[in-house]
């Protein structure tokens, strides 16, 4: 008697590479991880945006009808004038940030905001006959043109008033990346700490 095992799972339908109407609609704070860059090892503060594409849509799962497209993209979060963030921040908006502008930016006002993506092909660095896309620029609508409604809700998982439900939504590769920053740790050894206390007050309650 013989019993297979079987990958069932059907590779992933990549965007056509192209130019598409989108717009952003989740901001992910992935917060402080360690990384090794070309030998260095450097902690970065790291942001995930979502953006959807709501011309091109088609249906994931049966019985939910048509949903759009997503594309993210992960970022360190700095205004510095060399960081990726603020250079496609510059080409969104059409023009660059001042000094006094890139002292703080706030990233949730991208979230509803409409843009153009150009979207290409690359293969993986560490598997080159896998390919994947990748958001080559981002940039202000053309005069006249109108994207249409956001079709996703809006989603932001922030460390200031973090969302836990969101949180378990997520798929398990971006929960592991959050669960190993720096601000998750101390956020979850707070709970601890708090949780704690909690008990020892319910014990110095007790009648006897």
């Amino acid at each position: 008697m013989e019993i297979y095992a079987i990958n069932a799972s059907k590779p992933r339908e990549l965007i056509q590479a192209g130019n598409y109407m989108a717009r952003c609609y989740q901001m992910l704070e992935i917060g402080t991880t360690t990384e090794t860059i070309e030998g260095k090892t450097v902690r970065l503060k790291k942001i995930r945006i979502g953006w959807e594409l709501p011309t091109e849509t088609k249906e994931f799962k049966e019985g939910e009808g048509q949903k759009p497209y997503v594309i993210n993209e992960e970022y360190t979060l700095s205004m510095n004038e060399k960081a990726t963030l603020r250079k496609m921040l510059a080409s969104w908006r059409g023009k660059d940030f001042t000094e006094e502008e890139a002292t703080r930016f706030n990233v949730t006002k991208l979230l509803g905001v409409a843009c153009q993506l150009n979207i290409i092909h690359k293969p993986s660095k560490k598997d080159p006959s896998r390919v994947y896309e990748k958001i080559a620029t981002v940039s202000p609508l053309m005069k006249g043109i109108e994207c249409p409604a956001q079709i996703n809700k809006t989603m932001v998982l922030s460390y200031s008033e973090f969302d836990s439900a969101l949180f378990e939504s997520l798929p398990d590769f971006i929960k592991d990346k959050i669960r190993s920053s720096e601000e998750y740790k101390a956020m979850n050894l707070q709970h601890s700490q708090e949780r704690a206390e909690d008990a020892k007050q319910v014990e110095s309650d007790l009648p006897f």
